[in-house]
């Protein structure tokens, strides 16, 4: 019976990932339905803190995007970028990093795609080098964003274990962030240089590829205001979460507990935003962000939903068989995220589904903090909106998917970030941590 519950999460899973974007949640509640009404497994727990936080924060992403405030980041962005565009491999990754970090949510990162091929393209340097990293570097920064489901999930069941939410964020942040700029001084050696590229000189030839030039993006009255808005919300947000932790403690007993405030204060964000800027609301839920972020919440409930189904009915055939393998080789809970993460196509649902129950098997929290950023293996199949919007964005044809569907310009950079990340991460949470 096992087997064949193994072989319906996964054809759920394989199912939703052929249907592509939402159709991984709609998949994932099929694989449910059958494994409750045909192989009698209890329904799992629903990740409703993870749904409602980025719901939440999906809310005053899109009203910050109506005011006009994504395009003033994607501006500031753009110049950053034509500044310095001999070093747009190094720069296109730490823009994508810093607005997943400020918005959690890896979805800012469309935006920024055009320019990166853009700048890319006019410096005769391979675009497949910054985007690949640039959409990774996007991934990755899940992991240390303050405001992330993945993030905040997790700080929560490790502050019982003595890992506070600042704590988590000093190991993620800098070690996250190092890794993607080592990976970027590498990818500058992958793939053929794009004069020797024969792909792009066929398309150079048939006039297909073209050169833009600078973006005119006309900035709205309140973009700016929407922005500081916003990033006012996240130092509040951490800041609260920090007051009300039990190693700083300085508000003991709060009434209002760290989930519940980043949801309250994230709506309070996009009605501050929609009232001083003066936004339409009616036209929020035709954001894309807004669109995108909905998206979101129906894969995790789907995607979660069936991992949690799944290992709690084997939590104890999973603790004979991962507890005696994780205590001589913790190295190997990092190997299990990146797979799952890589089937179930969300950090927050990965962490929800795995990290409980690797702590149940007395995992140590430094062995779960550093292994962390390997829920972010989403560039595995070539089938992840900002993965495939990259190939699309670059009309040189050098960020394509190759005939094996696994040799993509992702695989290299994500498989490095995620390694050299976990690694760090065992050296700076061993000494944060301990």
């Amino acid at each position: 019976m096992l087997g064949l519950e193994i072989v319906v999460v996964l054809g759920a899973i394989f199912l939703g990932a052929r249907m592509g974007g939402i159709g991984i949640g709609y998949a994932g509640g099929i694989g449910v339905l059958i494994l409750c009404l045909f192989f009698g497994l209890e329904p799992g727990s629903i990740p409703i803190d993870v749904i409602l936080i980025i719901m939440s924060v999906i809310a005053a992403i899109a009203a910050m995007q109506v005011a006009g405030g994504l395009d003033y980041m994607v501006k500031i962005a753009e110049n950053i970028l034509r500044k310095n565009p001999k070093h747009i491999t190094y720069l296109a990754p730490a823009v994508t990093y810093f607005m997943t970090l400020l918005a959690g949510t890896g979805h800012t990162a469309y935006s920024t795609l055009p320019v990166i091929a853009e700048v890319a393209k006019e410096q005769g340097i391979r675009p497949s080098r910054p985007l690949g990293i640039a959409v990774v570097a996007s991934q990755i920064a899940i992991t240390a964003s303050p405001i992330s489901a993945a993030v905040v999930f997790l700080s929560g069941i490790l502050e019982p274990l003595g890992v506070g939410y600042i704590q988590l964020l000093a190991v993620c942040i800098p070690t996250t962030f190092v890794a993607c700029m080592i990976t970027a001084f590498v990818s500058n050696f992958l793939g053929k240089d794009l004069k020797d590229d024969s792909v792009y000189q066929e398309r150079l030839k048939k006039g297909l590829v073209k050169l833009r030039g600078k973006s005119d993006i006309e900035i709205k009255k309140g973009a700016k205001l929407s922005v500081l808005i916003f990033i006012l919300t996240i130092f509040s947000v951490v800041t609260y979460a920090t007051l009300i932790s039990k190693k700083v403690a300085i508000i003991t007993d709060p009434s209002l507990p760290r989930n519940a405030a980043i949801m309250v204060f994230m709506l309070a964000c996009a009605t501050i935003i929609s009232l001083a800027c003066k936004v339409d609301t009616s036209k929020i839920i035709s954001a894309s962000t807004f669109k995108s972020g909905m998206s979101a919440c129906v894969c995790v409930l789907g995607v979660a939903w069936l991992g949690t189904t799944f290992v709690g009915a084997h939590l104890g055939e999973i603790k004979d068989f991962a507890s005696t393998l994780l205590n001589q080789y913790p190295w190997m809970l990092a190997v299990a995220l990146f797979f799952a993460s890589m089937l179930l196509y969300s950090q927050g649902a990965t962490t929800k589904a795995l990290m409980p129950a690797a702590l149940a098997l007395g995992v140590d929290p430094v062995t779960a903090v550093a292994s962390f950023a390997a829920v972010s293996a989403l560039f595995v199949l070539p089938t992840y909106p900002t993965l495939l919007a990259a190939v699309e964005m670059d009309d040189t044809g050098s960020t394509r998917i190759g005939k094996l569907v696994f040799n993509h310009p992702f695989m290299i950079p994500g498989v490095l970030a995620i390694s050299l990340s976990v690694f760090f991460g065992f050296i700076l949470g061993g000494i944060i941590l301990s």
